[in-house]
């Protein structure tokens, strides 16, 4: 049987698809690969493409998509959004106590009004 071994992309709705792309390259600091259409706009985020579209007829583009980024320095990313001016919902802040780990989040919203989730798994203090 066939298995699936993870995420290759994930669409984004958007307004505008221009504006959102420079947010997630700008911003965010990804990777912009490629732009097929003045609606559509491809971005790199580590083994994952993220597809921005912006329809004109159907599908209600932001404030409806929640996405969870992984990144090794959850403080260190607060700090670098604060600076590139992107809207901190709430900072970091710690969501779990597991045995081996802690997890951590904190939401930001992009162009769009989509909220985003960026995470970190810190391990346990000793």
């Amino acid at each position: 049987m066939a298995r699936l071994t993870g995420v290759l992309q994930i669409a984004i709705p958007v307004k505008d698809a221009d504006r959102a792309s420079a947010f997630y390259a700008q911003k965010l600091g990804m990777q912009l690969l490629f732009k097929p259409s003045p609606s559509m706009a491809f971005l790199q985020c580590g083994d994952v493409r993220i597809y921005l579209e912006a329809k004109s007829s159907g599908g209600e583009a932001g404030a409806n998509t929640m996405i969870y980024f992984r990144t090794t320095d959850i403080d260190g990313a607060h700090a670098s959004f604060k600076e590139r001016g992107v809207e901190i919902q709430e900072p970091p802040h710690l969501i779990a106590r597991l045995p081996d780990r802690e997890v951590w989040l904190m939401w930001v919203r992009d162009s769009e009004s989509n909220l985003l989730g960026v995470m970190q798994e810190k391990p346990a203090a000793p």
